[in-house]
């Protein structure tokens, strides 16, 4: 296994600071597994491959049938130790279907034969869609592995910033990629759509509905109280009123765009969770609310890491110093990083705590809090922003209630 020295110290908070003796851990029910730490697309805002970590450098490019194989057997190890039902594996890169379709067969079949038969498990590939074929589409479905998307839009323009490196644009082949899934809607999981500001939020929203996924994932760009938001001012850690909220009034656009139309023409992810948490249910989602987070990367050299995101705060961040072939995955669950996203409110910052809309908001994605040398205890740098959309559906669906009796 590749080691990586740390040439940035890890934070205060958690690693140095959380004492993680009396943490009685949740089981990982979601593992990261990568097939392929390379991708085809240069895309512009791309954390992994343009951002502070470049780790993936040292990494084998495709994983080893020996590695797929180990962490199987982990997986097993741990879906019988915490007897677990269900779990799922999302098999990714770079971009996974760079060898074929074959390695992200042969990785779900280990896992599936590894596991004890009560055990469910469901496998996602995520992909840029470029090299999502009929065949490998065909391939796909026949192994009940499902297919998300990354998208950033329905239109070639939305996806200007998705380009290969020589500069060619991905959309094309992209579209065919969705027009084949909305073909096979057992095997479509969704798009995933990093937001950007340039775009008109309505236009966005629109233009996806007409690729007919059955779920959209917008996704704030990953940003921190260093590396502020695009378009954006340079930030200090804190709840300084008042601020612009580009990112919350863009979502509050498409919130109105999604709720507005009479009946749901696809499940919006962030909107969904943002409604259960206001009624009351627990979260299910990194984005907000308080449930703890439940999910393990697996490097191609066989590294138990922590989610990718973390690589957009400083180099080595996602790094746990073990991997599938000395260590169990209940050893990561001891880790400060990981243990850090399973404390609920107690692994918020005095700010969120004493915030009106605190627990829906759970402090944001957990990246999102990151400030150099203090770490991860700060409210999110899109704080102002989550702010203004929970307060906005909060009152639509108050609206809503008031206008139906």
């Amino acid at each position: 296994m590749t080691t990586h020295p740390h040439r940035h110290p890890h934070p205060n908070w958690p690693h140095r600071s959380l004492d993680t003796t009396a943490h009685r851990p949740t089981p990982f029910r979601q593992f990261v597994l990568k097939i392929h730490s390379r991708c085809n697309l240069d895309c512009t805002y791309c954390y992994l491959y343009q951002g502070p970590d470049q780790g993936w450098r040292d990494r084998p490019a495709r994983t080893a049938e020996s590695t797929m194989r180990r962490a199987a057997a982990r997986i097993a190890e741990h879906v019988r130790a915490h007897r677990l039902d269900h779990i799922r594996i999302e098999l990714h890169g770079g971009e996974p279907l760079l060898a074929g379709p074959g390695p992200v067969l042969d990785y779900a079949r280990a896992v599936r034969e590894a596991v004890p038969a009560d055990c469910r498990v469901t496998a996602t590939v995520q992909t840029n869609g470029t090299r999502l074929t009929a065949a490998v589409l065909e391939r796909l479905a026949a192994a009940g592995v499902r297919v998300g998307l990354s998208l950033d839009g329905g239109l070639g323009a939305h996806n200007a910033r998705r380009v290969d490196h020589a500069g060619r644009p991905a959309w094309p082949a992209a579209r065919s990629a969705a027009l084949r899934l909305a073909a096979h809607p057992e095997t479509y999981a969704g798009i995933l759509c990093t937001i950007d500001l340039a775009a008109d939020p309505r236009e966005v929203y629109r233009s996806l509905l007409e690729l007919r996924p059955p779920g959209v994932d917008f996704l704030l760009p990953h940003a921190n109280w260093a590396d502020p938001p695009p378009g954006t001012r340079p930030l200090l850690p804190g709840r300084h009123r008042p601020r612009p909220t580009p990112y919350g009034d863009w979502l509050a656009t498409v919130f109105d765009a999604w709720w507005d139309e009479g009946r749901l023409r696809t499940r919006v992810r962030l909107f969904q969770e943002i409604a259960a948490l206001l009624l009351g249910a627990p979260s299910g989602a990194e984005a907000v609310g308080l449930s703890p987070m439940a999910a393990a990367v697996v490097e191609t050299d066989g590294a138990i890491e922590q989610v990718d995101s973390l690589r957009s705060a400083y180099e080595g961040a996602s790094e746990t110093g073990l991997d599938v072939f000395r260590h169990s995955f209940d050893r990561a669950l001891r880790h400060p990083g990981v243990a850090a996203r399973q404390l609920g409110e107690r692994a918020l910052a005095d700010e969120c705590r004493d915030c009106p809309v605190g627990k829906v908001c759970g402090g944001g994605n957990y990246v999102h809090r990151y400030a150099p040398r203090s770490g991860f205890l700060h409210p999110s740098v899109y704080c102002a922003d989550l702010e203004r959309l929970i307060r906005h559906v909060a009152h639509r669906l108050n609206q809503t209630v008031h206008e139906s009796t």
